[in-house]
Order: C-alpha cells, then structure tokens, then sequence
C-alpha cells in the first residue's frame, strides 16, 4: 500500500521536522512518495532525496515572491501524484503517532465498502515543541466533529463561513460536512476524481472541496484517534512565529497582492456554489446541494444556516 503525501510549504522552517518526523513514525517508509512544494528563501536549506530516504521525494522549490496562495501550492503538490494508492494531503508543520499510515490505511479501508470514495479529515490536535522535545495536546481520544462556530452567519459579500473543531463522544467514525485540508487522507483516485481548484487562495478552500466531495457523491469521516498533530501559529507553540503568505513585507513585492487573489477567491466559490461550469471543478451531480443543505444544515442558495450546522449528529 503505497501512500502519495502531498505538502505545501510557505518559508517552514518545520518542513524537514514534518518529512522526518513522517518517515521515522511510518509502519511502512519505504512506500510513501512525499510531494513538496517548497516556497522557501536561500535561507532555509532544500531537501534532498538522501534526506527522505527510504521514501520517494518529488519538489519543487521557488522563491516565496512568486508564490500565489496555499490552494495553489496544493494544486501544484497533486500533479506530482503517480498513481500510489492513497493520497495524504498535510501541513509542513505536522507530528505523528507511532504507526500512523497503518492506522490511515485500515481506518479507511474499513469505511470503503459500497462508497464510491470517502476521505478522512479533521482539523488535527496540537503539538507543541518544549526544549526541542514533541509534546503532544490531545483534547480526546475520540472522534474531533467539524461543526460551525457559534454565532456564525453569512456575511452580506461573501458565502465563507468559519469552522472549528469539536469533540464528539463517539468511538466510530463520524459523517462529516466539512474538512480540513491540512489533514486530509483518501484513496489515490481522489486526484483524478477531484484534481485541486488552483483558483482558491485560502479561505473557502475547504468548503468548496467539501461541497465538491459531497455532490460528486463521496463522504467525509471524522474518525476517533486521530494519529496526526499540527503545529498551530501561537505563542506557546516554542518555536517563532513562521511566515504567512499575506505577510505585507513580502507581499508589497509581488505585482499581484494577496487581497487580489483572495477576492478572485471568493467570486470562484460564489460560483462554484451557483453551480456555474467550472470543468473539471465544478460540482458533481450525484447528489445535489439541496442534498448537503438537508445533511448539513448548511443552506447555500436560501443562505440559512439550521441548528444540527452547529452541533455534531450521529448518522448523518
């Protein structure tokens, strides 16, 4: 069982620390094939094929000036996709649990059957580095449940909606609507099913592919256990604060700014969303977004948003 682990890496110097930490946790290293898009300055040195070794490295390394967003990086990340049988989509500031791909792998496996595809995701627990050691910060041993924030609406501009994570007292998997895209594991064929939008810049990138997954009739599980962390931007994180694509020093150079691409971001989900042809990206028509609103409590077209969108629920 071969694993495709795609990463996009914005001036992270956690990269080599996420690649590593993969590797020297996996059950099987010798079948994963890392594809890392490495919008780095000279400062922070490449990776090598060595480094990765026993895996597969593919890359491709940039000056951040020409970067054009996370969505985009992740887009290019997915072309380096050569048939493996699961794709792992994370963030270059990930840890892991001894044995995690075994674990990926049978969880999936199990949930497989008489689905034309289903992905795991959740947005991970926190890690946190102490004296340069791991520390891991686990809120549950079950399942973490994507539900809206409390207090959420639509706003009058724009359809993006704030998500977090919750959890949920479940020791099953549990039908998710949403996602997170910095933890996102599937069966390869999600490349060629739903190949990434590069349009989206950040925001709303994970409503769209969750809308996309959903209409083209996948599911979505949030599965208790989850053996991935993340490195969340705070202060108590012990390492400093890294770079963000829209920070202004960078940005004021580029000849296209952030708020540009996150405005032609937004118009490309209020299309997506009103069903227009976007090709190979457009939504499926498996199951319809009258669908989701009745699964979700998610209303797109009426803009209403209904209590079960607030609150994780079994069975859905």
């Amino acid at each position: 069982m071969t694993i495709f682990i795609s990463i996009a890496s914005y001036c992270d110097p956690l990269l080599h620390f996420t690649v590593r930490r993969a590797l020297d946790t996996a059950h099987w290293p010798q079948a994963l094939h890392f594809g890392v898009v490495d919008q780095s300055p000279a400062s922070i040195p490449a990776l090598t094929a060595d480094f990765a070794a026993p895996a597969r490295l593919s890359q491709v390394r940039m000056n951040p000036l020409y970067a054009r967003g996370p969505c985009w990086a992740r887009a290019l990340a997915m072309s380096f996709y050569d048939g493996e049988d699961w794709f792992f989509q994370i963030d270059s500031h990930t840890d892991f649990d001894a044995g995690w791909d075994e674990r990926l792998i049978a969880q999936a496996s199990s949930l497989a059957a008489g689905r034309p595809g289903l992905v795991i995701s959740a947005y991970p627990h926190p890690f946190v580095l102490q004296d340069g050691a791991v520390v891991h910060k686990p809120t549950t041993t079950q399942a973490l449940v994507h539900v809206l924030k409390p207090g959420a609406t639509f706003e009058a501009d724009h359809p993006v909606l704030p998500f977090e994570a919750h959890p949920h007292a479940s020791d099953a998997a549990v039908p998710g609507f949403h996602l997170a895209a910095g933890c996102l594991f599937a069966p390869g064929r999600l490349v060629q099913a739903l190949p990434y939008d590069p349009h989206f810049y950040f925001h709303g990138e994970e409503q769209a592919l969750a809308v996309r997954l959903y209409t083209h009739g996948w599911d979505i599980f949030h599965t208790p256990g989850l053996p991935i962390y993340h490195l969340y931007n705070t202060p108590d994180s012990g390492v400093p604060a890294r770079a963000l694509h829209w920070d202004a020093q960078t940005d004021q150079q580029r000849s296209q700014n952030w708020w540009t691409l996150e405005q032609r971001s937004r118009a490309r989900l209020a299309a997506l969303l009103r069903g227009d042809d976007l090709g190979v990206f457009s939504l499926g028509r498996v199951r319809s977004l009258a669908d989701y609103a009745a699964f979700s409590g998610i209303d797109y077209a009426a803009r209403t948003l209904a209590p079960r969108a607030y609150s994780a629920v079994d069975g859905r």
